[in-house]
């Protein structure tokens, strides 16, 4: 599975919340994308993780 363009070796059928959380990562201000669709928050506990996913995680950085 590729997470942010890297090659990820996690188990397979984890969360994508268990994947933010495994990565020290904040709920707010955080998206997901799963082979290409965003995922909504309300369903990062459901939605899990197979060999061949491609996952984008953003993170919103504040500036000006």
């Amino acid at each position: 599975m590729l997470v942010n363009g890297e090659q990820w070796d996690g188990p397979a059928g984890v969360t994508i919340a268990e994947l933010v959380a495994g990565r020290g990562l904040p709920v707010r201000g955080v998206a997901v994308a799963r082979n290409g669709e965003v995922v909504p928050r309300s369903r990062w506990e459901v939605v899990t993780l197979h060999p061949g996913d491609t996952v984008d995680i953003v993170t919103a950085v504040a500036g000006g």
